[in-house]
């Protein structure tokens, strides 16, 4: 009697991965059956084969957490016919068990048991054309601040060997200046008879600002470039936006239609309060934890540059000051400048000054 080849036709197959740099833990579940799980090469080829020889015509469903290899795996195992969604750590449902016996085979069976019972959400997928321009807007933050860090460098070594600034340099704005740089290069002398420790800092300085102009011109570039060229000119309308946080906003959020209102906007910013019920009784702390950690500071940052700038938000900090700590005020005034983000994006249409109404 000949035998029916296996088949699962119609039916999905879940599969959950621990991704490491070297290996995947992967955990395997039918609809209907028991999880399966085995380690691999990290390869989405690989798994492919595994599944065609195991599941073979199924409709597979992958997921993993979101961690260094960021959408790369993602891609992958879209490439080879594998559906995938990428997950936040903090979103996949974790028994006490789970949290003490955290292994890489727990971690992929708990993935695969949630993505069967439907209980994920992925996180918003970035397009692969605007990856390189979200990495040269963070690359150019972290270039500006490695050169703030050697400006500290160069001064607190001055300081240590007592070197006082001339007259011309006594107000910090005229510092790092191409005559401030002269004056470091040819008239300070420090403790020791030698001042290689200067000289090194200084060429580091003056590495690292040579780099940081030309990413900003990168950065100009995109900012100009068609994908973002209307919306940039929407948000730098606002008083405080600058093409630092214009451009970190665009390339961060993507597309901007998943937000449905204000408050999931603020929420994905970080600028929404946490809340606590137990009881009869609520309380509500300043801002959650949960949010993209690059967006949420700067629009902290740029909001202390648009209270000067813009009456109605300036009334506004001065108001929630008289009753809560300056932090505390401008976190307020940030969930504010917030809305008024989703406001210009959602209309197509330019700020116009915030009115300002304390009742």
């Amino acid at each position: 009697m000949q035998r029916k080849e296996l088949s699962f036709s119609g039916q999905k197959i879940f599969i959950g991965i621990d991704v490491h740099k070297d290996s995947w833990r992967v955990a395997t579940a039918p609809e209907v059956g028991v999880v399966k799980g085995h380690s691999q090469k990290p390869s989405a080829k690989e798994l492919l084969d595994f599944l065609k020889k195991h599941y073979p015509d199924g409709e597979y469903h992958a997921v993993y957490e979101s961690g260094f290899s960021g959408f790369s795996t993602y891609y992958a195992l879209q490439d080879v016919g594998i559906d995938c969604i990428v997950i936040h750590a903090a979103d996949v449902p974790t028994t006490q068990y789970e949290e003490a016996m955290k292994t890489d085979k727990v971690d992929a069976v708990k993935l695969v048991k949630s993505l069967k019972a439907g209980l994920l959400t992925g996180i918003y997928i970035h397009k692969r054309d605007d990856i390189d321009a979200r990495a040269v807007v963070r690359l150019r933050k972290t270039i500006q601040k490695q050169l703030g860090g050697y400006k500290s460098r160069v001064k607190h070594l001055l300081h240590s060997n007592g070197v006082a600034f001339p007259e011309r340099f006594s107000k910090p704005g005229t510092h790092w200046s191409k005559a401030f740089i002269n004056w470091l290069k040819q008239e300070v002398s420090l403790l020791s008879s030698t001042r290689i420790s200067l000289d090194l800092l200084i060429v580091q300085v003056e590495g690292i600002r040579h780099t940081l102009l030309s990413a900003t011109r990168k950065v100009r570039e995109l900012s100009r470039n068609k994908r973002y060229s209307h919306d940039y000119e929407l948000l730098t309308s606002i008083p405080g936006i600058g093409i630092s946080v214009a451009m970190s906003l665009l390339t961060e959020i993507g597309d901007f239609k998943r937000f449905h209102n204000e408050r999931e906007f603020a929420s994905y910013l970080g600028l929404v309060p946490t809340s606590h019920s137990s009881g009869g009784k609520v309380s509500h702390g300043e801002k959650t934890f949960r949010g993209n950690k690059k967006l949420g500071p700067q629009i902290v940052e740029a909001s202390w540059i648009s209270i000067y700038r813009d009456k109605g938000l300036g009334c506004a900090y001065i108001s929630y000051k008289k009753r809560m700590e300056p932090q505390e005020a401008i976190v307020r005034v940030a969930r504010k400048l917030s809305n008024i983000i989703f406001s210009v994006l959602k209309t197509g249409k330019k700020y116009e000054p915030y009115q300002w109404n304390d009742k």
